[in-house]
């Protein structure tokens, strides 16, 4: 069976950058050192009026295909990790094989997973190489949550951001994936959805019958209580599975940037040290899925060879999943 690895790891961030300080021109009542001491976020970027997932998406696989010198001709899977694709129907990850001129032998497909997205993705692409189906994956995390959001939500504004990520998943690289904790708990899905839009609740209303129910809904309190009981048993068995004991077995710990009042709370409830919990997202915030590859891009001058990163992601669903890493 062959070994899957992070081969190479690129983002991209939209122009528009939303501060705290515009937030609160907009939200007099609450005032800038509250936003960043409430989530741990001082700004994040807005995609454009008209750029959308597969916009994104692509930005970002170029920056990986020049930053890394790959040929996308060696591409033979594409994995697109949204919850806001362009269509329907067809499949995002399709549009963005043709603009990006990997070739047609490839395979390509959507999964929508939010928060614990790249944790499942990088699951998938392993199964793949593992399969001998493919040897190098394409995989991207590309959200534009901020369409999702009505402009009156000022919770939900102060969060979220938008991005996208491209990974190179291959049989080598920097990191080898190891073994994955995966979980999921329905009973909650409700805690975080878009209600209307899809089959079950009808099409989006009109520009002059707007409900709620339209955007982005967050039982934040609700969401807060699942991850504090999920996560610490996550940790536990994605150890366990990768038959590692106790958190001194890894050097650094990689969770979804949910915001730095949740991930305060966790760090302290599981004994992990400060400074091997690694953070980014003070200038992007929450970017859901892409929060990992993008604490992985930025710290990755740190990562020894023989060292181990648990990844942690865990959200939306409910889902949650977990991998170690061990650094080549």
């Amino acid at each position: 069976m062959s070994q899957a690895y992070i081969k190479a790891i690129s983002y991209y961030l939209p122009e528009h950058i939303l501060t705290n300080e515009a937030l609160v021109k907009e939200f007099p009542e609450w005032t800038v050192e509250k936003v960043a001491k409430k989530v741990g976020i001082n700004q994040r970027h807005i995609s454009a009026q008209d750029e959308f997932t597969s916009d994104m998406a692509i930005k970002a696989s170029q920056k990986l295909f020049e930053e890394h010198s790959i040929d996308k001709a060696d591409i033979d899977f594409i994995l697109l990790c949204t919850q806001s694709p362009d269509y329907f129907l067809p499949t995002t990850a399709c549009i963005v094989q043709d603009r990006l001129g990997i070739p047609t032998s490839a395979g390509a497909l959507d999964y929508n997973q939010g928060c614990s997205g790249y944790v499942y993705g990088l699951a998938l692409a392993k199964g793949l190489i593992a399969g001998g189906i493919a040897k190098n994956v394409l995989l991207i995390t590309s959200e534009v949550y901020s369409k999702h959001i009505h402009q009156s939500d000022k919770g939900n504004r102060t969060i979220f951001g938008d991005a996208a990520s491209a990974s190179l998943i291959s049989t080598d690289g920097f990191a080898a994936i190891g073994e994955f904790e995966l979980g999921t708990d329905g009973s909650g899905f409700d805690d975080l959805i878009v209600k209307n839009g899809a089959m079950k609740s009808g099409t989006k209303s009109t520009d002059t019958n707007i409900e709620m129910d339209d955007f982005l809904f967050m039982n934040g309190a609700g969401v807060f209580n699942f991850t504090l009981a999920a996560v610490p048993s996550l940790v536990e068995n994605t150890l366990s599975k990768n038959q590692l004991e106790g958190v001194e077995s890894v050097d650094w710990f990689v969770f979804h940037q949910a915001n730095s009042f949740m991930l305060n709370h966790l760090r302290k409830k599981i004994g992990i040290e400060q400074e091997n919990f690694l953070m980014h997202m003070q200038d992007c915030g929450n970017t859901v899925s892409s929060t990992l590859p993008i604490v992985l891009k930025e710290h990755h001058e740190k990562f020894k060879t023989g060292q181990k990163a648990l990844l942690a992601g865990f959200g939306v669903g409910y889902s949650w999943g977990g991998n170690v890493l061990t650094f080549c």
